[in-house]
């Protein structure tokens, strides 16, 4: 049996296919009912009045979202925050301007690798191998 502390509630448990132990899987449940519940009913709300009329944190409703237990199709202003720079979306995990920048950091990081690597051949194995001599010389 593979024991942890639940990351939720700090209380020992043996671990199962949620990784929290079953008083917060009950828990978690109940929120999930208080918004589906509240949602039904209210088919307009905006995640942080969901919120504020459930007692269920913005985190944990942004889970359910991401879990597909709480569908946007039905809900036009229900929106969660990117996870980098906290504007509300309405899918992925990250906002459009969050994406081309680490899109763009990507495409410099790649550019920078090829350009080290072309350097590298530029110089010939000779070049490498002195390297790789110097390095030796300096573990020792």
């Amino acid at each position: 049996m593979d024991l942890g502390n639940c990351p939720r509630c700090g209380k020992l448990y043996a671990k199962n296919f949620r990784e929290v132990c079953p008083n917060c899987i009950k828990a978690i449940d109940n929120e999930y009912s208080l918004c589906s519940d509240y949602l039904r009913k209210n088919k307009g709300a905006t995640i942080t009045e969901l919120s504020d009329e459930t007692g269920v944190a913005i985190k944990q409703i942004t889970k359910f979202i991401r879990e597909g237990r709480i569908s946007l199709i039905g809900a036009p202003n229900l929106m969660y925050p990117c996870e980098m720079c906290g504007v509300l979306i309405r899918d992925n995990t990250k906002c459009e301007g969050c994406r081309a920048k680490l899109l763009k950091e990507v495409n410099k990081a790649i550019s920078a690798t090829a350009d080290t690597a072309s350097k590298m051949d530029d110089k010939g194995p000779a070049s490498a191998a002195s390297v790789y001599r110097n390095l030796e010389r300096n573990r020792d």
